[in-house]
C-alpha cells in the first residue's frame, strides 16, 4: 500500500538541503499540487470545511520541512528518546492517540535535515555511554508511508548499525518495506509491526493494510534478519475480545512459526477527554467504546489525564495475554503490557 499525496508543500528553507531540493524536483514532475511555504508549522491551503473534511484532506497532504528543535522527547516505555523523523501518517485509525495532539488538520510531515537529527542522536548516545541508548522512530508517526520519498529510515538504520551504544526501533502498520531489506543493520534496529484483531482493523483502522499483508511484510523483514517484534495495540475490550485476541496470537504463530525469537508489546486502549470529543467530531458514527464503565482516570508521563482500564480488568488482560504468549512463543519475550 503506497502513500501518494494529493498535495505537497515544501518549506522554503528545506530547498537548501539536498533532499528538499530533490523532492521538490521530483514532485514538480508528478500530478500533485505543489507549493512552497514559509513554515512547516503554519500550513494553509488544505481544503475542508467540516472536521471530517479537514481530517481527510490533511491525510492526503505531505509537508516537507526542516526540524529546528533538536531536543528529543522521552519515550517510555518503548525507548529512552523519540527520534523525530516524521509526524502523523496517512492511516485513519479512529482510536489514534495523536488525534488530540496534532493540529486540526493532521497533515503528514517529514524532515529533510536527517543528518542533523542523526548527529543530535549521536550526542545523546555520547552523553549516556557506556549505557546503551534506545531511540523510537514511531512515537508521533508511522514512518513507512513516506520512506519511499525521504529514505529517512534507511539512513537511520545505517547510522545505528555503526553505533556501539545506540539502538533504534520503529513500528508500522504499513507494508512498503522492500527498500529496507538490503541494508546492513548489524542487529541494531528492531522492526515491529502493529497488529490487531480483524474486527478492530475492519471497524477502526481505516486506510491500513490487512492483518495478512502486515504479516507478509513481517516475514520479509525477518528474512532480512532484522530483530522482529509485534505491537498489539490498542487492546480493546469488546464482546468476545478474549477469544479474538487469543485467535490473533494463534494466527501470528501459524504465519510466523519459522521465526524463533520475537518481542511483544501490548498497549491497552486509553483516551483523554479531549480525544473523546475530537474522535466524535471526526468520526460521528464511531462505535469505539469510550464510556467510563470499566475505566479509571490517571495521569500520564506528560502530565495530562486519561481514561484507562480498571486495575481488575488490566489484571485480567495481562493474565490472558501473557499466558498465551508464553504458551505459543516460549523463546520470545513480552517487553510490557500497559
Amino acid at each position: 500500500m503506497e502513500f501518494i499525496p494529493n498535495r505537497v508543500m515544501i518549506e522554503r528553507e528545506a530547498l537548501g538541503y539536498p533532499l528538499g531540493r530533490s523532492l521538490y524536483d521530483y514532485f514538480k514532475s508528478q500530478p500533485v499540487e505543489l507549493a512552497i511555504i514559509g513554515s512547516h508549522n503554519r500550513v494553509g491551503g488544505i481544503p475542508g470545511k467540516t472536521p471530517q473534511e479537514k481530517y481527510r484532506e490533511a491525510k492526503k497532504t505531505l509537508v516537507l520541512g526542516v526540524r529546528k528543535n533538536l531536543t528529543f522527547q522521552t519515550c517510555k516505555p518503548s525507548a529512552h528518546f523519540q527520534l523525530p523523523l516524521t509526524t502523523s501518517c496517512p492511516g485513519k485509525c479512529e482510536y489514534c492517540y495523536l488525534i488530540s495532539s496534532l493540529p486540526e488538520k493532521p497533515y503528514i510531515r517529514a524532515y529533510v535535515n536527517i543528518d542533523e537529527i542523526l548527529d543530535r542522536a549521536g550526542n545523546y548516545i555520547d552523553q549516556r555511554k557506556p549505557e546503551v541508548t534506545i531511540f523510537e522512530g514511531s512515537a508521533t508517526s508511522d514512518p513507512i508511508p513516506v520512506e519511499r520519498y525521504t529514505g529517512a529510515l534507511a539512513r537511520a538504520i545505517t547510522f545505528f548499525a555503526g553505533q556501539k551504544y545506540g539502538r533504534f526501533r520503529f513500528v508500522t502498520k504499513f507494508t512498503d518495506v522492500d527498500s529496507l531489506l538490503g541494508i546492513s543493520h548489524n542487529d541494531h534496529t528492531v522492526c515491529r509491526f502493529s497488529l490487531n484483531t480483524p474486527a478492530v482493523i475492519k471497524k477502526f483502522e481505516h486506510g491500513t493494510p490487512s492483518l495478512e499483508e502486515r504479516l507478509e511484510a513481517a516475514q520479509k523483514m525477518a528474512a532480512a534478519n532484522y530483530p522482529l517484534g509485534f505491537m498489539i495495540a490498542p487492546v480493546i475490550v469488546y464482546e468476545g475480545w478474549q477469544d479474538d485476541y487469543i485467535k490473533l496470537l494463534e494466527f501470528v504463530k501459524a504465519r510466523c512459526n519459522n521465526i524463533e525469537k520475537l518481542s511483544f508489546e501490548f498497549v491497552t486502549h486509553r483516551f483523554t477527554e479531549r480525544a473523546r470529543k475530537k474522535i466524535a467530531e471526526i468520526f460521528p458514527a464511531t462505535t469505539l467504546p469510550m464510556g467510563n464503565e470499566d475505566r479509571k482516570f490517571k495521569f500520564g508521563q506528560f502530565g495530562y489525564g486519561k481514561y484507562v482500564y480498571t486495575d481488575d480488568l488490566m489484571g485480567k488482560i495481562k493474565s490472558i495475554l501473557s499466558a498465551k504468549v508464553m504458551e505459543l512463543f516460549p523463546a520470545s519475550h513480552i517487553e510490557y503490557i500497559v
